[in-house]
């Protein structure tokens, strides 16, 4: 008996996402990823997708938690299948949604992981600026956490959205909205040594719109730029699951620890709700407990 082929489904949904919702890439990247599972898990039970009961999607959240995901990871998964599961209700394939009130596990609010500024100046210290490539590492490293930019926006830079002599760039973030965004002293002349130094040694003969480029002068890709930093942080000594997106995370929790506005943090990293950006308020509940224990008679 063949197996049902949940992909027409699945693609509809996806479509609809992306041509009706426009979403983002990633987060369409995100979803079909989720999908995915849900089809998978479909399969292994021997049927389509918009067969699968109540019960069926409480056995496949159980699955997802038993495989070793975050809690944030599993709840994005069961909003991906509620919606999933609304939208063949309103294209008339099903006259009732299995998913209706199907919960995610509580997710507690993780608290965002980052480098201390010692640990910041030894992987800032790690590539080797004797090299064209080693530059442009520094230069990049030394930008992203000067500005807190997500990855695909420091790896989609052009050398147009930079005015290194007023020190600061206009950044294209989530949904296509532009930013601007300061930069520092130290990150301004790394990025002018790259381009004065070691860009047109990558590029050769070459053009290219993107500011950063890869050794053969193509544009470097997100997945690339993670690789050579988690390769630097090996060499600086950090410990491992070393990202950009921490970078961003240390950016904005030294800016808070040094007396920096919240909602500056939040135009700077491009969050369109105060509430993303207060997850850093951790930093100020650990300086009201360091002054309490200091200070108060009792503590």
């Amino acid at each position: 008996m063949p197996q049902p082929d949940p992909s027409a489904a699945v693609d509809a949904y996806l479509d609809h996402l992306r041509v009706e919702r426009r979403l983002a890439r990633l987060t369409l990247e995100s979803y079909s990823r989720d999908l995915a599972g849900l089809a998978r898990f479909a399969e292994s039970a021997g049927l389509a997708v918009e067969r699968l009961t109540r019960q069926d999607l409480e056995a496949f959240v159980r699955e997802l938690m038993a495989s070793g995901l975050s809690p944030r990871s599993v709840a994005r998964a069961v909003a991906c299948v509620r919606g999933f599961y609304r939208f063949l209700v309103l294209d008339r394939r099903l006259e009732t949604s299995p998913a209706d009130d199907l919960r995610p596990p509580r997710a507690w609010p993780a608290l965002p992981r980052f480098l201390s500024v010692d640990e910041v100046d030894r992987l800032l210290a790690a590539p080797d600026v004797g090299t064209p490539r080693g530059v442009r590492d520094r230069a990049m490293a030394e930008l992203l956490y000067a500005t807190g930019l997500r990855v695909s926006e420091l790896v989609g830079l052009r050398a147009v959205d930079l005015n290194l002599d007023a020190g600061y760039l206009t950044c294209t973030g989530k949904g296509g909205k532009q930013r601007l965004v300061p930069m520092g002293d130290q990150a301004v002349a790394w990025v002018r040594r790259y381009i004065r130094e070691a860009r047109p040694k990558l590029l050769g003969r070459r053009t290219s719109p993107r500011l950063f480029v890869n050794a053969r002068g193509g544009a470097l890709s997100r997945v690339g730029f993670w690789k050579l930093l988690r390769a630097h942080g090996a060499k600086a000594g950090l410990p491992r699951g070393l990202s950009p997106h921490v970078l961003r995370h240390s950016f904005a929790t030294h800016l808070l620890d040094r007396g920096a506005d919240l909602r500056a943090i939040q135009m700077m990293l491009g969050h369109a709700d105060l509430s993303t950006t207060q997850i850093y308020t951790h930093v100020l509940d650990a300086r009201m407990r360091a002054i309490y224990e200091r200070y108060h008679p009792r503590p």
